[in-house]
């Protein structure tokens, strides 16, 4: 049986607050601050493409290139913000 409001304690919500531009700024990835997000896009671009001239160009594998080509941009990128060695 459900139980029924009481109306003599009436329920306040409250926001969260809003991030400042700071706070924004440090949430930023360590991918995003080495590079920016044009950069980032045009380095995926081209590793994609070389993917799909490896294969001959051969049709329904973008999908595919991309996320192949932005994992292992990403990786490179982060090897190179955090001073990984290679490997």
């Amino acid at each position: 049986m459900p139980r029924e409001k009481s109306t003599t304690t009436p329920t306040i919500r409250t926001r969260a607050p809003r991030k400042s531009a700071a706070a924004a700024a440090k949430a930023e990835t360590p991918i995003t601050s080495f590079v920016g997000p044009e950069k980032r896009a045009a380095l995926i671009a081209e590793a994609a493409y070389f993917r799909a001239e490896k294969r001959g160009f051969a049709r329904g594998h973008e999908s595919e290139d991309w996320l192949a080509a932005e994992s292992e941009v990403d990786a490179q990128l982060m090897r190179a913000a955090t001073g990984a060695p290679r490997g």
